[in-house]
Parts: structure tokens; C-alpha cells; sequence
């Protein structure tokens, strides 16, 4: 083994990438959690006038403990919301709920990102798995049969995170233009402050994708270098 400043640059680079997402993304949402929608909706109301609208009556929405633990499950079809959101009325709320509304909505119309992320999900969840194996030890032992397969995971993991940005985007998307149309949030500073909590939301998405496109190409680099000193 060998000290490689490099690879130090890449985990505490993206480390810190990673830290700002989630410090911006909780920063906004704690800020407009406390700013109130006129509409006076909860965030469970929201959801299900949405699934309404799109003649979605499969979904059952159902509320979760803990902070930002909203998500959308489609083995089950259930729209699962933090008790935070699924009974408050605020534009933060509001915001939350019709995102993960997006998510039930792609999945019924067949939307391909999101099928190729739910057909992606267990071989990423395998190659996960794998990974931590690699760093205790097996890869600085065996480089040449371990390198490869730490490439292919990190490659793996790489490809979800990718195919995870389109999804995301566009379920912001999708609750951004129902929140306007049905007037639950009102143009101007709601609208901004939504806004706001959604877009921190999607840095987290993109900060999780460097991450990873980072570490898999620092070991492509290194399979590569060997393959030419040999």
C-alpha cells in the first residue's frame, strides 16, 4: 500500500460536496417549513389531489417518522410522507409532497428513467455491498483481480446515481408546474421559497453522482496505469 494524495483528494473533495448538499437542502427546508402556504392545504391533502388529477387511485399515502424521510415506493405503491409534511401546510410542505407525487406519476406512465432505476436497483445494492470488501484490504492484496471488480462497482453505483438525476429533475419539474397550476402555492414568494427547498433537494442528487463518477474513475486511472507499467 501507498499514500495517494489523489485519492485523499477525492474522498474528502467529494466529502465536503456531499456535506454542503445536505447542510443547503436541511438550511431550506428548516427556513420554509415555517412559512405558511394561503392555500392552507396539508401536504397530504396536496398529494392526493394530485393523484387525483392524474386518475391515480392505487397509491395510498401514508405518513413516516423522521425529517426528509418523504419517498415514493413503488414495489408497494405507497407515497410515504414525514409526519413534518404529511401534516403541514407549509410551502416547504407542499413542495415535498407534490415532488414525491412526480415519483408516482413517472411510474404510472411508464416514464424509462425511472424503469431502468427500479430494474438497477439490486445489482447496485450488490455492488454496494461489495465495495467496503474492497477497502479492508482484498484490493491492495490481489490488485490485479480486485481492481477490476472495484471499478465495475464503483462503475455500477456511477450508472444508478446518472440514471437517478433525469428522474429526480423531472419529478421537480412536474411538482413545480401542478404546485402553479392548482394554485396550492402562490405565485411570487412561495413560489421562490418552494422552489428554493426543491432545487437544494437535486444538488444532493448531483453531489452523489460526482461522488461516485469520481471514485470510478480514480480506479479506472489506476487499472489503466498498472496495465501499462506491466
Amino acid at each position: 500500500m501507498y499514500f495517494d494524495p489523489l485519492y485523499l483528494l477525492i474522498v474528502f473533495g467529494t466529502m465536503a460536496l456531499s456535506v454542503f448538499a445536505s447542510w443547503r437542502v436541511k438550511s431550506a427546508y428548516a427556513r420554509y417549513s415555517q412559512v405558511p402556504a394561503r392555500s392552507g392545504l396539508t401536504g397530504a391533502q396536496m398529494a392526493q389531489r394530485i393523484l387525483d388529477l392524474n386518475g391515480i387511485r392505487d397509491v395510498v399515502i401514508r405518513p413516516t417518522r423522521g425529517v426528509l424521510s418523504d419517498h415514493y415506493d413503488p414495489s408497494n405503491k405507497q407515497l410515504m410522507l414525514s409526519e413534518e409534511n404529511y401534516y403541514g401546510t407549509s410551502v416547504a410542505a407542499l413542495g415535498v409532497s407534490a415532488h414525491e407525487c412526480g415519483h408516482a406519476i413517472q411510474h404510472q406512465q411508464l416514464y424509462a428513467p425511472l424503469q431502468w432505476r427500479m430494474a438497477a436497483v439490486g445489482i447496485t445494492t450488490i455492488a454496494g455491498q461489495i465495495i467496503p470488501f474492497m477497502g479492508m484490504g482484498l484490493l491492495w492484496l490481489m490488485p490485479k483481480v480486485f481492481l477490476p471488480i472495484t471499478a465495475l462497482c464503483f462503475g455500477i453505483v456511477m450508472v444508478f446515481q446518472l440514471i437517478t438525476l433525469p428522474v429526480e429533475f423531472d419529478a421537480t419539474a412536474r411538482a413545480k408546474r401542478v404546485l402553479a397550476s392548482t394554485g396550492a402555492v402562490a405565485p411570487g414568494a412561495e413560489t421562490a421559497a418552494m422552489s428554493s427547498v426543491l432545487d437544494a433537494a437535486a444538488l444532493t442528487y448531483v453531489a452523489a453522482f460526482i461522488s461516485a463518477l469520481a471514485q470510478f474513475l480514480y480506479y479506472v486511472m489506476i487499472m489503466l496505469g498498472g496495465r501499462r507499467n506491466d
